[in-house]
C-alpha cells in the first residue's frame, strides 16, 4: 500500500523557519519524482517546490526561491522541504506527492499519490 506523510508542520513566527519532511512506503522511492505544494484556505493548490529520482533537477516556485529548499534521502525514502524567512501569506497546508515524470512537474495532475498534508501557520 502506497503511504507518503508529511511531518514537521507547525506554528512560527514571520521570519522563522520549519522542515517538513515527507516519508514514503509502498513502493520504491527512487524511481519517483517528489513535489510539495501548498494550499491555503479558499485558494487552489500550487506549486511550491519539485526533485526529480536521483535528486539532480530541483525546480522551485518563483515565490520561494532562495528561501526554501527541497532535498531527498532515498535511503530514507524520505524528501524534505527547508523553509526559511516564512511570511504569513505562507500559511496553509503543505503537502507531498510522488510522479512518475522525468523531470519533476509543476502541476497538480502530473502527481499521483499524495500525502494528507501538513498544517503550516505564520504569525505575523
Amino acid at each position: 500500500q502506497v503511504q507518503l506523510v508529511e511531518s514537521g508542520g507547525g506554528m512560527v513566527q514571520a521570519g522563522g523557519s520549519l522542515r517538513l519532511s515527507c516519508a514514503a512506503s509502498g513502493r520504491t522511492f527512487s524511481n519517483y519524482a517528489m513535489g510539495w505544494f501548498r494550499q491555503a484556505p479558499g485558494k487552489e493548490r500550487e506549486f511550491v517546490a519539485a526533485i526529480s529520482r536521483s535528486g539532480g533537477t530541483i525546480y522551485y516556485a518563483d515565490s520561494v526561491k532562495g528561501r526554501f529548499t527541497i532535498s531527498r534521502d532515498n535511503a530514507k525514502n524520505t524528501v524534505y522541504l527547508q523553509m526559511n524567512s516564512l511570511n504569513s501569506e505562507e500559511t496553509a497546508v503543505y503537502y507531498c506527492a510522488d510522479s512518475l515524470t522525468v523531470l519533476p512537474g509543476r502541476r497538480v495532475y502530473e502527481y499521483n499519490y499524495w500525502g494528507p498534508g501538513t498544517q503550516v501557520t505564520v504569525s505575523s
